[in-house]
């Protein structure tokens, strides 16, 4: 059986997957940046050091921390496993030359289990690869540095996949950069104890986009999912009907729709859940927001309608209570919101009711947190920012306690 047990955004935190940034982060250059999705650099060396602290946290706070590289190595230890792996990676790399492909075949079957995952997410450089040249699109001059691009939204573990019940979301990534990373979960779903067995609401291999930060489980009987820049309607009733299974406990997706931008490419860079009646949401979505709801009519069947009703009304009877309250990031001012939201003000990670991890430099948002009764876990972020995710971006759960 797998480990998997995620019935709400806010239950204790009891397990989870984390990756530590590395040589992929390195391997950005000013000429990478857009086609990789960053708007800047971090500083290696001090975003570790933060990662760390954010491990630190959580098992401060009872969570088991799982590294996405050692479930790998776990897994491609096995020499056939890993072939296998590898022959999949390829054939999804930009690499149009057999001989080339060959070639980093061999070099990467030469390494170990760890020193080949490594590799690959950092990426392939062209000068670590002995090739003979021979035939014209070998010679023909390419500037491009890499046989096979790095991953440095890696460590952004939540969008990849979600874990919702007791299955799993191996999500199909809206751009080309961040899809391989996908293929990772493939292999731990098929290999790996922790996730092996879990069932399936969403294959990589589906056509349209789902990403994770636009899955959010508020409790046993509903999910949110955002109609976001990177995820398509068409994905969310594939799911919304999926876990209408009858091994599932889940009877509505409410689906928010959200403005397609950059700033605000998750539901959770905008929206998150912190306590049974409270959520963060940054303002500048407040005033557009097309809500709808996709309900449960029998066995992968479903219902649907529109919302004309407030989200807090939406919210509180979908959680059957009187009421819930909204926590506007930078507390509702023009600048100070908008400047926390993309510093990612609301993009809180809950590890117990009422107790979430934020990064320090929202100070605004985080000490009106603080005065509605939230306990905040602060953390250090000058470096992680850059990669525009906080904490709920870096992390997967994967076991929370029940409500």
């Amino acid at each position: 059986m797998s480990s998997i047990q995620i019935f709400s955004e806010i239950g204790k935190l009891k397990k989870v997957m984390l990756h530590r940034p590395g040589k992929e982060v390195e391997n950005l250059i000013p000429e990478y940046l857009e086609r990789l999705l960053f708007d800047d650099i971090p500083y290696l060396k001090v975003a570790i050091e933060e990662h760390n602290r954010f491990a630190d946290i959580l098992r401060e706070n009872g969570a088991e921390v799982l590294y996405l590289t050692d479930l790998l190595e776990q897994t491609l230890g096995d020499e056939k496993i890993r072939t296998e792996y590898l022959t999949e990676l390829l054939e999804e790399s930009d690499i149009h030359s057999n001989g080339r492909k060959e070639a980093v075949k061999e070099y990467l079957l030469g390494l170990s289990a760890k020193e080949m995952i490594l590799s690959v997410m950092s990426g392939i450089r062209k000068d670590a690869i002995k090739y003979k040249q021979s035939s014209l699109f070998d010679i023909i001059k390419n500037d491009y540095e890499f046989y096979i691009d790095p991953m440095p939204n890696l460590y952004f573990t939540r969008d990849p996949g979600a874990c919702m019940g007791y299955g799993l979301c191996i999500n199909t990534m809206k751009t080309a950069a961040r899809r391989r990373e996908t293929l990772f979960l493939k292999y731990l779903h098929k290999y790996h104890q922790v996730f092996k067995d879990a069932p399936l609401w969403h294959d990589r291999s589906r056509l349209n986009a789902i990403e994770g930060g636009d899955q959010l489980v508020l409790s046993d009987k509903v999910v949110v999912i955002g109609c976001s820049e990177r995820t398509t309607a068409p994905a969310i009733e594939r799911v919304a009907k999926n876990i209408f299974g009858k091994d599932s406990s889940f009877e509505k997706v409410i689906v928010i729709e959200i403005q397609k931008r950059r700033a605000y490419m998750h539901l959770d860079t905008v929206f998150t859940m912190i306590d049974h009646d409270k959520f963060t949401i940054h303002p500048g979505i407040e005033s557009d927001l097309n809500i709808y709801e996709v309900t449960r009519i029998g066995d992968n069947k479903a219902s649907f309608k529109r919302h004309t009703d407030p989200l807090e009304k939406v919210l509180a009877d979908a959680l059957g209570l009187d009421a819930i309250e909204l926590i506007k990031c930078g507390g509702g001012d023009a600048i100070t919101a908008h400047r926390e939201q993309w510093n990612d003000g609301s993009n809180t990670l809950a590890i117990a009711p009422g107790v979430i991890i934020t990064y320090e430099r929202n100070y605004v948002s985080n000490e009106l947190l603080d005065k509605r009764g939230i306990k905040v876990l602060t953390m250090p972020s000058s470096e992680l920012s850059r990669g525009r995710g906080g904490p709920r971006c870096m992390s997967m759960p994967i076991h929370r306690e029940m409500l």
